[in-house]
């Protein structure tokens, strides 16, 4: 409870007689159940099954606050034993979102939560830095629908059809020696008038294919940052709807309440009985899973 001002001055009839009164404006700040503010405060120390996360999507969340300066929700979805996808992690952040993702991930890892096997996110340098710092023995993964949108924006809109015949080629390589092909053709025919475009495409692709060391299974779900786009959406049409939260506390127990919710619509992994395997550090080449040669007994 804390004092917020008074009221405008009013007269109250008694039977002692009339009486002024001016009545201070209080505003509750308590914790209720019913807003979420409790189970959020209770959510931040990570379950048992985020301790040995396999997989990571992360991403942030623009959301405008009205009494404090512009801050970003940052968000990380993991994936269970079962192959089901919860999240791990919410937290506020400032603009610099590389120190906020290395204290997010820095509170995980004090939590005792390992080292994922794979992150993926959008190719934000704040996220992977901030990985390599805190967990740099962790497998990277850009996101290829943010990596395509960034090459196409440098290309005309009339080859934009044909050049996404050509990103498909480079991201459906069966290796990283037909991927460097593909990459080459793309640089061929447009390497001479579209210089900004092939410079886009050939930053970091072992990063944009390092899915092919993982069971083919799952690489529909590895290849985008889509569990947390979708996410993301939820969340920034609500606060659309209520014109931004009124404050910190608010945007995140509004954002953790709306992630809850919109946690029943999402699907699993596909097979996520070879989830177990991953996490085990089965070697997977091209998808497959490469069987241990058996040693005879002496």
């Amino acid at each position: 409870m804390i004092r917020n001002g008074c009221h405008q001055q009013r007269e109250l009839l008694t039977s002692a007689g009339p009486i002024e009164e001016r009545a201070p404006r209080v505003n509750d700040r308590r914790i209720a159940p019913e807003t979420g503010e409790r189970q959020w405060l209770s959510w931040v120390i990570l379950p048992q099954w985020c301790r040995n996360a396999v997989c990571l999507w992360a991403d942030r969340i623009h959301v405008n606050i009205r009494v404090e300066e512009h801050r970003l929700c940052l968000l990380v979805i993991g994936v269970r034993a079962d192959g089901c996808k919860e999240p791990i992690a919410l937290a506020d952040g400032c603009r610099e979102p590389a120190e906020s993702w290395a204290d997010l991930l820095r509170d995980c890892k004090h939590h005792g939560m390992c080292a994922p096997v794979l992150a993926v996110g959008d190719g934000a340098l704040g996220f992977l830095g901030a990985l390599r710092e805190v967990f740099p023995q962790a497998r990277e993964q850009r996101c290829r629908f943010h990596k395509s949108v960034n090459a196409l924006d440098a290309l005309p809109k009339s080859v934009h059809l044909r050049a996404k015949r050509h990103l498909a080629e480079i991201w459906n390589a069966e290796d990283l020696d037909h991927a460097h092909t593909a990459v080459k053709a793309f640089e061929a025919a447009y390497g001479v008038e579209h210089l900004k475009a092939v410079a886009k495409n050939l930053v970091d692709l072992d990063g944009l294919r390092a899915l092919n060391d993982f069971p083919a299974e799952h690489w529909q779900q590895l290849c985008t940052a889509n569990p947390t786009e979708s996410t993301r959406a939820t969340v920034r049409h609500r606060t659309k709807v209520t014109k931004g939260p009124g404050s910190r506390a608010a945007v995140l127990a509004m954002a953790f309440k709306v992630i809850k919710v919109a946690q029943v619509r999402r699907s699993a992994v596909n097979a996520p009985h070879l989830v177990a395997f991953v996490r085990a550090g089965a070697r997977f080449e091209r998808g497959v899973l490469v069987e241990r040669e058996q040693v005879p007994a002496a």
